[in-house]
This record gives C-alpha cells, sequence and structure tokens, in this order.
C-alpha cells in the first residue's frame, strides 16, 4: 500500500489543525531548516527541503510509512502541494492548510486582499513580480534572501514609479513587525526573512468596489476601442483595426512590460495596461505625452510617460516583453536596431507608407526573429441619400516580428 502524504501548513498560528496529530505518525518528516528544528518530533526521519525540491521528493517516493510535510502558511498556494501532486497524484495527499502569508499580511495591514494580484519572486523570476508592481495598484510579492523587499524596492526605483512598500516580517514570531516605507528607504534598508511584501500605489484607491471574482476580471469587457475613446490630435492615432491586430500579436498579461515607442495618443500602451500589463510610453513630443497621461488617467491605467526622441531615450528603460512602434518617424531603422536587441518576445510595427515595408521586414532577418507583414484596410458603413456607401480608410501596412 503506498504511504499517505499528509502537508501541513504553518502558519503564524503555529501548525494547522490537525497537523500535531498528524505528526507522531510518521515515518518521515519533511520541510524546511526552520520548521523541522521547530515542530519535527525527536527520533523520527527527516529531510530538509531547500531550493531543490528533487531530493526530498525522493526521499518522500522512498518512505516506507506514512509522511508529514511541513510548508509555510497554504502549502496549495505557491507551495509544495503542486509539485506533490503532479509526482504522486493527488489522491495520495492529505493537505491541512493554515493561513497564507500573503492573507496574513494583508490582515495585519488593515486591507481586503480579494482585488490585489499576487506574485511570487521565490525561486522565479523577478521581473515578472516587478512589472506586475508597475501596472497594478496593489500586489503582493512572496520574497526570497535571492530576492529580498530591498531587491523588489531598488527595481522599483529603477523605473521611476512611485511605490509604498509594506514589509511583512516573520509574521506570528516574537520579532514580528510590520514597516511601511517608500521605495527608495526599502532599498536601503536590511530585511529579516521570511517576509512577504505588499506593494501600493498611493495615487489610486486602495479599497476600491468589490469584486465578484478573485482574482479580479483579468481582461477588459472591450477592446479595441473607437478613435473617440481617446484624446488625439491631428489623426495621431493608430486605428480601430490596427490596434486590434497589434493587440492580437503583442498579448500583453500581468507581468509583462511594454513599450509603445512613438505614443501619440497612448492608445495601444493603454490597451495594453487594460490587459494588465505594465507599460512605458515614449514620444518626443510633449504635447503628445500630456495626451498619454490624459488618457491613461481617464481608463485608470498606470502608463508611464517617458518625453525623449527614440532611441536615445530608450537606453535607460528595463528590457521590455513586446513593443509597438508608432509612427514611423526618420529613425526607425535606429530605433529597430535597440528594439530587436532587447525585446523578449514580440514587436510590431505600423506604417504608412508601401516604401518602408521592405526595409522594415529586412531588419528582422538576423536568424533572431521571423518577421511577417500585411495591408489592413476598413471601410466604413455611412448614410448616402437614402441609402449607404462605404467609406474607406487609408491602408495601413502592418509588421510583426516574433522570436522563434
Amino acid at each position: 500500500m503506498t504511504a499517505p502524504v499528509t502537508v501541513v501548513g504553518v502558519g503564524p498560528g503555529g501548525l494547522a489543525g490537525g497537523g500535531e496529530e498528524a505528526l507522531p505518525g510518521a515515518t518521515l518528516v519533511v520541510g524546511g531548516a526552520r520548521h523541522l528544528a521547530r515542530w519535527a518530533p525527536p527520533g523520527i526521519a527527516t529531510v530538509e527541503l531547500t531550493g531543490d525540491l528533487q531530493p526530498g521528493l525522493a526521499a518522500v517516493a522512498a518512505a516506507a510509512g506514512p509522511v508529514v510535510v511541513l510548508a509555510s502558511g497554504d502549502p496549495g498556494f505557491f507551495g509544495i502541494v503542486r509539485a506533490l501532486a503532479t509526482r504522486f497524484g493527488r489522491e495520495r495527499l492529505r493537505v491541512l492548510p493554515a493561513v497564507s502569508s500573503v492573507a496574513a499580511a494583508f490582515a495585519a495591514a488593515g486591507l481586503p486582499w480579494d482585488d490585489a494580484v499576487v506574485a511570487s519572486a521565490h525561486g522565479r523570476d523577478p521581473t515578472v513580480a516587478v512589472h506586475a508592481c508597475l501596472a497594478h495598484p496593489k500586489v503582493a510579492v512572496l520574497t526570497s534572501p535571492r530576492f529580498s523587499p530591498a531587491d523588489l524596492a531598488s527595481a522599483l526605483v529603477d523605473t521611476g514609479v512611485e511605490r509604498t512598500l509594506v514589509v511583512a516580517e516573520r509574521l506570528g514570531e516574537p520579532d514580528a513587525r510590520l514597516v511601511e516605507v517608500d521605495t527608495v528607504t526599502a532599498a536601503a534598508t536590511t530585511w529579516t526573512d521570511p517576509n512577504v511584501v505588499v506593494v501600493l500605489d498611493p495615487r489610486r484607491p486602495l479599497v476600491g468596489p468589490r469584486p465578484v471574482l478573485h482574482p479580479p476580471r483579468a481582461v477588459p469587457s472591450r477592446w479595441a476601442l473607437d478613435a473617440d475613446a481617446f484624446a488625439y490630435r491631428d489623426g495621431m492615432i493608430s486605428k480601430t483595426e490596427v490596434r486590434a491586430a497589434a493587440l492580437a500579436e503583442l498579448a500583453p498579461a500581468t507581468g509583462d512590460l511594454l513599450w509603445d515607442v512613438g505614443a501619440g495618443s497612448g492608445s495601444v500602451g493603454i490597451e495594453c495596461a487594460r490587459f494588465g500589463a505594465a507599460v512605458i510610453a515614449v514620444d518626443r513630443d510633449p504635447h503628445a505625452c500630456a495626451l498619454v497621461r490624459k488618457n491613461a488617467a481617464v481608463f485608470d491605467v498606470a502608463v508611464r510617460v517617458v518625453s525623449g526622441a527614440a532611441p536615445a531615450a530608450l537606453t535607460d528603460l528595463p528590457d521590455p516583453d513586446a513593443v509597438f512602434v508608432g509612427g514611423g518617424g526618420t529613425d526607425l531603422g535606429a530605433i529597430l536596431d535597440v528594439v530587436l536587441a532587447r525585446t523578449r518576445r514580440a514587436v510590431v510595427v505600423s506604417l504608412a507608407t508601401v516604401e518602408r515595408v521592405g526595409p522594415t521586414l529586412a531588419a528582422f532577418h538576423d536568424g533572431r526573429w521571423s518577421a511577417r507583414a500585411r495591408m489592413l484596410q476598413a471601410a466604413d458603413v455611412v448614410p448616402l441619400g437614402a441609402g449607404h456607401r462605404l467609406a474607406a480608410t487609408n491602408p495601413v501596412f502592418v509588421v510583426v516580428g516574433r522570436r522563434p
């Protein structure tokens, strides 16, 4: 008979209910060093869990009798239940969850968290967590000794955004503390493990309308909005059909960073921000930058605006996951040199003239990218006497590049 595996959460109040009863009958206890030191009964074999879970999983597989796995908080929430269920099947598991560190941190801060985004930088790429903090007003970040609250704060300082960090250290322990600081102070502070960080945008409401889903709805109810949804001037806005095609290729989502280069009204970047992506809009025209800020405020999304001419204005920006290049200025070749060298996933370029399509496609053909181009043209149905006619819009050429 396969030995059962009981996964016991360890929260601020100690072991989850039923955990103390499960421990004496175990033949093996697996967990982090501090959990084993405090909770493993004497005389029972133990295996320490580290960043590499494989030795611990192998020990569970070899155990002849019942196994108890000690895990922080709710082990089904960014925890070890995923690895155990994948390796051994969920039927073998008995999970006893404690209060998660995220729930405990929000409780200590006196904030609801059903409208929060949760990101993990524990053994994962921390840039996803950083980008989530740029895009959303309330984010919990699970940290690690390799990516501390100071590291998170430093990354946010580098982006130039204003955020407040609420750092919850060692919740449930006698030396627990909750500290609320700005990013500059947090970056210069040494923090005690374990901890979790709540990142807040001080300019946006921290207690908003009550959501009906958790996580809240991840995508807007409508996108590729009509041009009149944005403030713009002199026709400097990507047409609805072009934005629809661009959004399909950029695939913006929470955890992504997108550049909107030659932003104009900012319509493409703002629509990406509505999907949860962090967005940096770049334009050389101060009036365009003002329009981007105005439109972002209307849609209540966080868009960082950089006033300056590309490619020079791109130099100090963090590397993007995807880029939209509009406007097609005289420096397009130099802009693409920078963009293609630094973008992780996709680039979309909109062009007004067919002569620019060939050179733009050629810029992608260096072995690192695959690219294609198509012309988009639409026609509006407008009244004509007692009937209707088609009013054609100007064609736009869209070049799409993706890393293989």
